[in-house]
């Protein structure tokens, strides 16, 4: 009855599918978009047809880089429109260009300080550097946390308040790491610029954003004008009449911003170092509760697979 069956065969070899066309790049993307895989912080609060562009652009600039289709989408992000690779990422592609002698990361004390350092050597020209950054630097780049808090929205009674949390950035949470992918950066982008194509990590690309969105308070200087006469005075208003005094306007909250919120989740799980830090940072973030009160339930199905992702790799990790 089964003869028609074909037979289960062992062995062989896994490959990953590359596309090699535009529009063998687009069904990859769609697919991809389709299951819910793209990233929340690649394509926000895109759909439909600008998802799957989004998709397929990170596939090809990952494919310029020398990387897989699905590396690309695990290894890029896009901040405030530019893209980035995540520290391991920038690390994995300089790798696999196959013009690395050596390429070595750590983190030491010195005098009571940490000082991160990179040192890499190119096969192809002979080239080597060692590049170091040091507490010292990162307090003077302002990167360094100087206080057990920080200031943060976040959501309590169904609606966002500033509050004073536990200071849980990376940088104090993993400071021998972050120094360390630091100094990787420098010293990979001097060295193998060529291969990098100017592309930067993460942190840096996050920090140059705030940066550019740091508005100018400077007071403007009074404009110079002509003496206007007095203007006559206002009648007096009837007996009879009662002045009510205006309620002062309410600042206005907030505009809840979907992408952002996405990108805030899968930046915070990417720094968890186990499973119980993944659990910690999903209880404080609610993302259904918030999601489902902001109108938008249809994303509490990508914000679970964010999650499950970061479990994903870390038991990846571990059984590695």
């Amino acid at each position: 009855m089964n003869a028609h069956i074909p037979a289960l065969v062992g062995g062989g070899q896994v490959m990953a599918i590359i596309p090699q066309t535009f529009e063998e790049t687009w069904r990859v993307a769609k697919a991809v978009y389709v299951a819910g895989l793209a990233p929340a912080a690649l394509i926000g609060k895109l759909e439909g047809e600008d998802a799957i562009s989004a998709v397929a652009v990170s596939m090809m600039s990952g494919a310029e880089l020398g990387l897989k289709p699905m590396v690309s989408l695990r290894s890029f992000t896009v901040i405030n429109g530019k893209p980035a690779l995540y520290g391991d990422g920038l690390i994995n592609v300089v790798r696999q260009s196959g013009r690395v002698t050596y390429l070595r990361t750590g983190c030491d004390t010195v005098n009571d300080q940490m000082v991160g350092w990179c040192e890499a050597k190119r096969s192809d020209t002979g080239e080597d550097k060692r590049v170091e950054f040091s507490q010292a630097d990162a307090v003077r780049a302002g990167l360094w946390p100087n206080s057990p808090t920080i200031r943060r929205k976040i959501w309590e009674n169904n609606q966002q308040v500033w509050k004073d949390v536990p200071n849980d950035t990376p940088w104090a949470r993993f400071p021998q790491r972050m120094l360390a992918w630091r100094a990787a950066g420098y010293c990979l982008r001097e060295l193998f610029g060529d291969v990098l194509g100017g592309i930067r990590d993460e942190f840096e690309v996050r920090e140059i954003a705030d940066m550019e969105e740091m508005r100018d308070v400077t007071p403007a200087t009074a404009a110079v004008t002509k003496p206007q006469p007095p203007k006559p005075p206002a009648p007096p208003a009837p007996p009879s009449a009662k002045v009510i005094e205006a309620e002062p306007a309410q600042a206005a909250e907030a505009e809840f911003n979907l992408g952002d919120f996405l990108d805030q989740i899968e930046t915070s799980l990417a720094s968890a170092k186990d499973e119980a830090d993944v659990e910690e940072l999903w209880t404080e973030f609610d993302a259904p509760a918030v999601l489902e009160t902001e109108g938008h339930a249809d994303m509490i199905d990508a914000a679970y697979a964010i999650r499950d992702r970061r479990l994903s790799a870390l038991s990846t990790v571990s059984a590695g």
